[in-house]
């Protein structure tokens, strides 16, 4: 009797002892798990609510009680950049009657006559005087006017932008007489922060009102930045429009008293010329007796610029045809900020027919681009009925079969 008594003590202490080392790990994974950083650079909020990795965790999100609302509010000094979630209402917004920053009104109050009243901060007098004084013929040469914010906030160490809105966009869809704009904007010259704004359907004047904060920026690097918006129109069926663009250089511009509202019009973006598209080494070798075309991406030189920053991201996607449908297709590797790129990257494609009559390869040169549709720098094609070195190429490797023959071509308008 008692050794059954026994074993049902230890029994008991062990099953104690399990569930106490359980619920002590449990305390220290969470506790861990708390104190934890996100992983990421930056924060997209929509509707202009910010939030701050460190409030992620926070239990009281929105909608605190009005009592710590009045106590934040009179603690809280006039020029601060602090943001805090408790402040927000049951929708995750400011209230109405949040503190001016540098006694101007509130960014949801403003119009476009607002932004064109405070010259000194945000308006240079060449564009105060393009704004309000447009002729009938001006405003159809204009591609409309972007309204935005700056901020920096020094406790978070946070470069904050504000894309408000866009006013008297160009009509880019000729049926319905209107666009449905979105806005890409990089961070220049690194080109590390890419990001994007929804697409607004059916509008000429669309209201973004979204926040981007990027973390990790010293106050002393916004004087070498240089923001570049891009406004485009989204396109279902083929490559979205380019409206035009925005080129915004930060030096000079003083961020530490608090947000700066500006407005920019949009210009039309520079088009590169064909004669300045850059050149590609390409080898080729054409294997008559397993008729099969090796193809060797080997170098690209003086690609132009795809963007303001002055660099490109460039990688080449190579098509087979034959009798002008695409039957094959493959691509190489991005290599990053270069007008000058090292491929030396090999397909192997198998031809269909016999011999070469039917058959073109086409290569087109990108430049890689995160946060919209990449863009085509160049294109070559090679084929029987080329032009140029393009079909001189082709006849060398028809005539001599299985060498390895490799040229410098002209790309030519994407």
């Amino acid at each position: 009797d008692e050794i059954p008594t026994v074993v049902g003590i230890f029994s008991a202490f062990g099953l104690v002892f399990s569930v106490s080392l359980f619920a002590w790990i449990c305390c220290q994974r969470k506790s861990s798990k708390s104190n934890k950083t996100p992983p990421y650079k930056f924060v997209h909020v929509l509707k202009g609510v910010d939030i701050y990795p460190e409030n992620l965790n926070s239990k009281k999100k929105f909608g605190a009680d009005e009592k710590s609302e009045a106590k934040n509010k009179s603690a809280m000094p006039k020029n601060s950049l602090q943001l805090d979630l408790e402040k927000r209402d049951l929708n995750g917004n400011f209230p109405k009657t949040s503190p001016k920053i540098q006694s101007s009104p509130d960014l949801e109050k403003l119009s476009p006559k607002h932004f064109a009243e405070r010259k000194k901060d945000s308006v240079s007098p060449d564009s105060l005087k393009s704004i309000t004084s447009l002729s009938s013929e001006d405003k159809q040469d204009k591609l409309g006017t972007l309204f935005f914010s700056l901020e920096y906030n020094f406790e978070k160490k946070a470069f904050v932008v504000n894309i408000k809105e866009a006013r008297g966009l160009p009509a880019m869809d000729e049926q319905s007489m209107t666009s449905d704009p979105y806005i890409k904007m990089t961070i220049l010259p690194e080109k590390k922060h890419k990001v994007k704004t929804r697409v607004l359907r059916k509008t000429l004047d669309p209201a973004f009102d979204e926040t981007f904060t990027f973390y990790g920026i010293p106050y002393s690097q916004i004087q070498d930045l240089t923001l570049h918006f891009m406004i485009l129109s989204f396109d279902r069926f083929s490559r979205d429009d380019v409206i035009g663009e925005v080129l915004i250089p930060l030096a000079g511009t003083e961020l530490s008293e608090g947000r700066l509202l500006m407005d920019r019009e949009i210009v039309k973006r520079n088009v590169r010329k064909s004669s300045g598209r850059g050149e590609l080494l390409i080898s080729l070798c054409y294997q008559s007796t397993t008729n099969t075309l090796t193809v060797v991406v080997l170098k690209a030189r003086h690609l132009p610029k795809s963007d303001v920053s002055g660099l490109s991201d460039p990688y080449v996607k190579v098509n087979l045809y034959h009798a002008k449908k695409r039957i094959s297709k493959k691509k190489t590797h991005v290599k990053k900020c270069t007008p000058n790129a090292v491929f030396n990257e090999l397909f192997v494609f198998d031809i269909p027919c016999e011999g070469l009559d039917d058959i073109s390869i086409e290569f087109l040169v990108l430049d890689s681009d995160r946060g919209s549709r990449n863009e085509v720098i160049g294109r070559l094609t090679l084929g029987s009925s080329a032009e140029g070195t393009g079909g001189e190429h082709w006849k060398e490797i028809c005539e001599y079969p299985r060498r390895q023959i490799a040229k410098w071509h002209m790309l030519c308008d994407g």
